[in-house]
Parts: C-alpha cells; sequence; structure tokens
C-alpha cells in the first residue's frame, strides 16, 4: 500500500518575517510518497539511520497516514490475504488514494430497484462545511429527484483529506434516460432555482460513469457503456 509519510523538524532560521516569527526556528512538513512495494524497505533504512538525520535537525515526529485502521492491520496479519491478493497485485497499482467520508444526516445508503446506470458525481464546496452550503446543496439534490428521472444511492461528505467535498452516487435506468433527464432539468425553473443558490458555494464539480466489477456487491450494470478508461473505485463501510 503506498503511503504517505511526514517529518516534522525544527532548525533555526534568521529570515522569518511577520510578527508571528519572534524565536527564529521555523518547522518543515515533510511527506513522501512511495511505491507500494517499496514502502517496508524504504521504512526499514530510515529506521537504521535516522540518527543521522536527528544529528542535524530535531524531529518532533514522523507518521504514517492510514484510515482504517483496524481493518488494515487484521489484513497485514492474514497471510492468506498477503500472499494470494496483496503482493501479487501490488506491480499493477500505480497509485492509491483514501477519503474517509459519512453519510449525511439527510441521505441513507439505498440500493437500487434493479440494473441501470450509476454516475459518481464530486462536488468541491466552498470553506464553511455544510453548516454553511448543506440547505443548499440539500434542495438542489431533490430538485433532481422529485423530477423522477433518477435516484440517490448516498450523498458522502468528506471527515477526512479533501474537506468540504461531496460524493453523490446516482442511478439511472439506463444512459438515454439519463441524459434526457439532465436535458429536462436544466430547463426546469425549481431545478435552475436551486442551482442558482446551490452554485454560489461551489468551487468545482467532476463526474464518471462507474461499470461494477463481477465481484461488486452493488450490481449498477450498463451494457451500453464502452470504450471508457477505467479507474478502480472501492466504496467501503467502516465503524467510526
Amino acid at each position: 500500500q503506498s503511503a504517505g509519510i511526514t517529518g516534522v523538524s525544527t532548525v533555526c532560521s534568521s529570515f522569518a518575517t511577520g510578527p508571528r516569527q519572534y524565536n527564529g526556528t521555523f518547522y518543515e512538513f515533510c511527506p513522501y510518497y512511495f511505491k507500494p512495494s517499496k514502502m517496508n524497505t524504504f521504512m526499514e533504512n530510515l529506521k537504521e539511520n535516522i540518527h543521522i538525520w536527528t544529528a542535524h535537525s530535531e524531529l518532533v515526529g514522523f507518521w504514517c497516514v492510514e484510515f482504517g485502521a483496524e481493518v488494515r492491520k487484521a489484513l497485514a496479519n492474514c497471510k492468506e490475504w498477503q500472499e494470494q491478493a496483496l503482493i501479487p497485485n501490488l506491480a499493477h497499482v500505480d497509485k492509491q488514494e483514501s477519503e474517509i467520508t459519512y453519510l449525511t444526516p439527510w441521505s441513507k445508503l439505498e440500493k437500487p430497484p434493479k440494473e441501470g446506470v450509476c454516475e459518481l458525481a464530486v462536488f468541491q464546496m466552498k470553506p464553511g462545511g455544510p453548516a454553511l452550503w448543506g440547505d443548499a446543496f440539500k434542495r438542489a439534490i431533490n430538485a433532481h429527484i422529485n423530477l423522477g428521472y433518477t435516484k440517490v444511492v448516498g450523498v458522502f461528505c468528506t471527515e477526512y483529506r479533501e474537506l468540504n467535498r461531496v460524493h453523490v452516487l446516482w442511478w439511472n435506468e439506463s444512459a438515454d434516460s439519463h441524459a434526457a433527464g439532465r436535458h429536462k432539468s436544466h430547463e426546469d425553473p425549481r431545478v435552475v432555482a436551486c442551482f442558482q443558490e446551490s452554485v454560489n458555494y461551489l468551487v468545482s464539480q467532476q463526474n464518471m460513469l462507474l461499470i461494477p466489477t463481477a465481484f461488486s456487491p452493488l450490481k449498477i450494470v450498463s451494457t451500453e457503456i464502452q470504450n471508457i478508461s477505467l479507474t478502480a473505485i472501492d466504496l467501503s463501510a467502516n465503524g467510526a
């Protein structure tokens, strides 16, 4: 598994400026990103040689970035997982990212009524959190739902990593009904009004159509989607 490691060190500084700088010390945060197969090698080498670094600069802390620690710990001690799944697949992993999200208070995880097309829409909202933009965002989502062409599988808000980011998982019967529904929504005054309110808090957005893997518990299949560059997405539920 790739991971970011952050080192924090202090050194004397004579060039610091501003009212916040009087003691001549600054702190440096150093993230490192690794190939999954090289992570353990790096950690072992650093453990043996970190004294060379600390002879020149005080080390305040060194951490591994990790989410779902209990699950990761259990899998790390599972020989079957390590030998049959993790180690053989490390060579195929280019980069892994992880976000911890929670369902919004007004959303719950819903299974689609039948096979169809799933769209993941990601919204980066302005700083302030749901207390600032939550109500306007909810009204914009419900405006689309009320038109009847789509359903929401879940609305998730980030707790760790990129804050103020919302993931909305939509379900539609087909790619055609999705396109027709969006076209209709753009001409509906109720949707437009809600969008104009919510967009005041929007920084950026992106979306993608998803194709389920054979082992995905949530089956949202579309035979109409072809020639798409795929990104593997793992949506896991972990207890707080």
